[in-house]
């Protein structure tokens, strides 16, 4: 089969054509610019374009299908050339169904937490030899490619994604998955520049909800108000299955979950993180893995890629790194880190870069997610602003929205490096949050300096 991706270069579409390459399709792509990993990655298997750019010739009758990244617009070359020639195009979301309707799918969603929920899934059936295909948002130890993909296996294990699935396809993601075996972790309001209210944007779970086969399971948090209330109102015919925090103790830094088998410790922390475990746990179960199998190897995860990751120690400190960048996950995070370290100074360094926590209506949202540090740091660039066309923000009114009574706001990568490497460190956890980078800051730096600490 003959498979070209318009807009090959993005974290998901690389390892999806990584994964139908492997799988014995012919791959071709092209995008405007590839950054790495993706780059390398490319190029080692020989699917890095030769050029860089949309090119109409690219496209032929003879391709078998078209894949189109949400990086690529509506009037895309390269696309129309697709069209005139009436090509089979799907979104992502889509070919992956395509590539799935005779197995059973295994759908993680919610607004947090299911990135590391499909990886602890995976995880623990991978310990436990059980094959099964996969797409998940964030690179994991052990596994080769975020996307896996064969004839053989009886199970696919999707992370379900609410953003849009393409620029022709404006459902979420998760919409497209029609999920025999569904999770839903949470719903705290994002993408603001999609699902401008929150009523919209809680609409999508709802009807994620009733994408679920008839006679499918929904495990869910009830810790999550929103989550139980749309589960247990929903009259969809399919198997509810309730999940919550697990009974825990923490000792000298180190978390333990209390089982039948007696206290496991794990790697991970943070009542978000065992909330996690919890979710995973019931879906490990309907796959066949029975509990003891699961604490025997839920206590060897380590984390999924940028998910509250330690990137250095040092005598008395510890420097974290973290994806969270919406309230409520910077909120669960800089908790879970206080919680596990209540006797260091907790120092949070926040990045705000994205549509919606550059959106000066939702930054008051942000108000109360960084109570549980001791001191906040907080970068944005304005230049950022600009680019995606929205009103001037100033440093005050994130103070203001933040509202935390130790709080610095710098708006140069400049000023908050230097502030960053001017910290006393002794004794404190710096706690780095964001799915950016800073502004150019290199964080295996930062960790020399403080490690010596």
């Amino acid at each position: 089969m003959k498979v070209h991706f318009i807009a090959i270069g993005g974290s998901a579409m690389h390892n999806l054509a990584l994964a139908l390459a492997h799988k014995g399709y012919e791959v071709t792509g092209s995008d405007d610019v590839i950054f790495e990993p993706s780059k390398s990655r490319l190029a080692a298997q020989g699917l890095l374009p030769e050029t860089f750019g949309w090119n109409p010739e690219r496209i032929h009758e003879g391709l078998d299908a078209i894949i189109l990244g949400m990086h690529a617009k509506a009037d895309n070359p390269e696309l129309a050339k697709a069209q005139e020639l009436g090509l089979k195009i799907y979104s992502y979301p889509e070919f992956l169904y395509e590539q799935s309707k005779f197995k059973t799918r295994v759908v993680i969603g919610g607004s947090h937490g299911k990135t590391t929920i499909t990886s602890m899934i995976l995880h623990v059936l991978q310990y436990n030899d059980i094959a099964v295909d996969y797409m998940v948002g964030a690179q994991l130890e052990g596994f080769d490619r975020m996307v896996h993909l064969t004839e053989e296996n009886d199970f696919i294990v999707l992370e379900g994604d609410e953003y849009l699935s393409s620029a022709l396809d404006r459902r979420p993601k998760f919409h497209l998955y029609q999920p025999n075996i569904a999770l839903l972790s949470g719903i705290a309001w994002d993408h603001i520049n999609v699902f401008p209210t929150y009523e919209n944007y809680e609409e999508q779970f709802k009807l994620f909800i009733e994408s679920i086969v008839k006679g499918g399971s929904i495990t869910y948090n009830t810790e999550d108000e929103a989550v139980k209330n749309l589960v247990e109102q929903s009259e969809h015919t399919i198997r509810k299955f309730a999940y919550a925090t697990p009974e825990h103790t923490i000792m000298n830094g180190v978390t333990y979950l209390d089982t039948p088998e007696g206290e496991v410790p794990i790697e991970v922390f943070g009542k978000h993180n065992l909330n996690n475990i919890a979710g995973a746990k019931w879906i490990c179960q309907q796959l066949g893995v029975d509990e003891a199998d699961f604490y025997e190897a839920i206590a060897s995860f380590s984390g999924a890629s940028k998910r509250l990751e330690k990137i250095a120690e040092g005598k008395s400190t510890l420097l974290f790194k973290d994806f969270a960048h919406s309230p409520s996950k910077v909120t669960a995070t800089s908790k879970a880190v206080k919680q596990q370290y209540p006797n260091k100074k907790l120092i949070g360094c926040l990045e705000l870069h994205t549509y919606s926590s550059l959106n000066a209506e939702f930054l008051k949202e942000y108000k109360g997610s960084l109570d549980a540090v001791d001191e906040a740091l907080v970068f944005y660039s304005p230049k950022a602003l600009q680019i995606k066309g929205l009103p001037p923000v100033a440093p005050e009114d994130i103070e203001k929205a933040i509202s935390h009574p130790n709080i610095k706001v710098f708006t140069t990568p400049e000023s908050l490096h230097e502030a960053l490497f001017g910290l006393e460190f002794d004794n404190s956890v710096l706690l780095m949050m964001s799915s950016g980078n800073y502004g150019g800051l290199d964080l295996n730096v930062l960790g020399e300096k403080l490690s010596s600490f």
